[in-house]
């Protein structure tokens, strides 16, 4: 019978257990910490406040109440997440036949479902609690239904049920710009609708260029994607015309309270992603490949750039 129970380590006396156990706790509460963040789609969350912010400037002539300010981006992002994470909740089903959601945390079993409706839910209830107690009932309101029809009216119906899926849920996608108008001013503007009508209308041909990427992905999970139903042309045809009218839209906001600075990166800004739709309906009519992601990136650059300036034409 031997009094040691473990192999002698060099370095360490015999019979010092080690600390292994100590670090894979810590290795297990950062896996668990990534898990439940990727649940809230981080980069969408940075991408709607990207619109909000500027548009909160815009509204307050400047910088915002800094109370107002910080419950808007803590309430936003976590209504944000929370709709992502019951988004996920929602689509489990799909997200493990699709190579691009498949490595989520459902799909990957590293949370239960349970988890993450509790998680989703939670994370609800104090986005909309924050927004009650101190911003006012209309960007409340709004709050609370931008989450309610993006995971019941778009993720449960619309999304499986329709090609206007895309068209239909840019809704909830456009809410954050007036929810922190509302916030502000307690009414929504002409400005603030103009804006919401930027971010609705470039939802279209940003979301399209995904979906005839992953075009494969979306008919194995049965989503009648409008690339998956629809033929090139008619996708390439929406592509045009919705960037035709998100650039339309921005510079119909110009002359309604903003500035040189916005007007001329709008147009600039405006004709870019214009050409870049065009490259692409192009490519497909000649039979080139067509790099959907490249509208994609783009399209996120422009909508980030023409909200910086915005931001910008709010403080001058």
């Amino acid at each position: 019978m031997s009094m040691i129970t473990e192999r002698p380590v060099p370095g360490r006396p015999p019979g010092v257990a080690e600390r292994a156990p100590r670090v894979e706790t810590r290795r297990n509460r950062a896996a668990v910490f990534r898990a439940y963040l990727a649940l809230t789609k981080p980069a969408i969350v940075e991408l709607l406040l990207v619109t909000t912010v500027p548009t909160m400037m815009l509204a307050a002539g400047g910088w915002p109440d800094p109370l107002t300010f910080f419950v808007v981006l803590v309430g936003g992002a976590l209504a944000g997440g929370a709709a992502s994470a019951l988004n996920c909740y929602i689509d489990r089903d799909i997200d493990q036949l699709m190579r691009r959601t498949k490595r989520r945390p459902l799909p990957a079993h590293e949370m239960t479902p349970r988890a993450v409706l509790v998680f989703g839910l939670t994370l609800a209830v104090i986005s909309i609690v924050l927004m009650a107690a101190f911003t006012n009932w209309l960007a409340t309101a709004l709050t609370a239904a931008s989450i309610f029809y993006y995971d019941v009216v778009y993720t449960m119906w619309l999304k499986r049920r329709t090609p206007a899926n895309t068209f239909w849920g840019g809704v909830c996608g456009a809410a954050p710009v007036i929810i922190g108008w509302a916030a502000v001013t307690g009414t929504i503007a002409p400005m603030g609708w103009a804006l919401f009508a930027v971010v609705f209308f470039w939802q279209m041909p940003h979301f399209y260029a995904l979906a005839v990427k992953y075009k494969d992905d979306y008919a194995r999970a049965g989503i009648p994607m409008l690339p998956v139903v629809r033929s090139m042309e008619r996708v390439n045809f929406e592509i045009l015309i919705y960037t035709v009218l998100t650039v339309a839209v921005s510079l119909v906001a110009w002359p309604l309270g903003l500035g040189p600075i916005y007007g001329v990166t709008a147009l600039v800004m405006g004709g870019v992603f214009l050409g870049e739709a065009i490259r692409l309906v192009y490519r497909a009519k000649v039979g080139r490949p067509i790099m959907p992601m490249r509208l994609f990136h783009l399209s996120i650059t422009y909508l980030t750039v023409v909200f910086m300036a915005v931001a910008v034409d709010a403080l001058v």
